[in-house]
């Protein structure tokens, strides 16, 4: 990971895995939202970094040259979060219980029937190898934090409990995907924002 290395899906708060019809919706609301125009919410900087991932992600040859760069840069993100937490190990259980346990939260609460999610997807959102989730998912199914079912994995009651308890705070991630995005102008934080944040360092 380089220290010049812009995350453009972070930008637009977008998954990797996002559509261009994504990219293009959510760049029209974040662009009128930091336009230098708006007098309540314009923002010069971010207005620019907007219109700079857009630039990158809604064409498709200069995406596939920089989806190579994000592929390599989440790699070594996630090779140095495993190597600070070398060492004590149940910080490194803890963050991935957060992290698991957020993610599967926001997709129950924008979908409180369905809102259930593979285990694949888990590992790409979190940037580590699926080997390094079995622990946390086992655990975290065996205290009833989570379920599963047809594959699919998804929050319980309890699960919610204990991440908005005390001992785990809801941090921020990006979860926009192709469908299920949320319209940032009616977002009460930052725009396309759900409510946790990246726990991976």
């Amino acid at each position: 990971m380089t220290p010049s290395f812009v995350d453009h899906y972070e930008t637009l708060q977008l998954s990797a895995g996002a559509t261009l019809e994504v990219i293009e919706r959510v760049h029209r609301i974040l662009a009128k939202r930091y336009h230098p125009d708006n007098l309540d919410t314009g923002d010069v900087r971010r207005f620019s970094e907007v219109q700079m991932a857009y630039g990158v992600l809604s064409d498709s040859e200069r995406r596939a040259q920089y989806d190579v760069q994000y592929d390599a840069h989440r790699g070594q993100q996630w090779k140095i979060f495993d190597q600070t937490s070398a060492g004590d190990e149940r910080e490194q259980d803890r963050r991935l219980f957060q992290g698991i346990l957020s993610i599967l939260y926001v997709a129950r609460r924008r979908d409180p029937v369905n809102g259930v999610m593979g285990v694949v997807t888990l590992e790409k959102m979190l940037g580590c190898p699926q080997q390094h989730l079995e622990f946390p998912i086992w655990y975290l199914k065996k205290r009833a934090y989570i379920e599963m079912s047809d594959g699919q994995l998804g929050i319980t009651a309890d699960g919610i409990d204990k991440l908005l308890s005390n001992e785990f705070t809801v941090p921020v991630n990006r979860m926009l995907t192709g469908s299920t995005v949320a319209d940032p102008a009616h977002s009460p934080d930052e725009p396309g924002r759900a409510p946790f944040e990246s726990f991976v360092a």
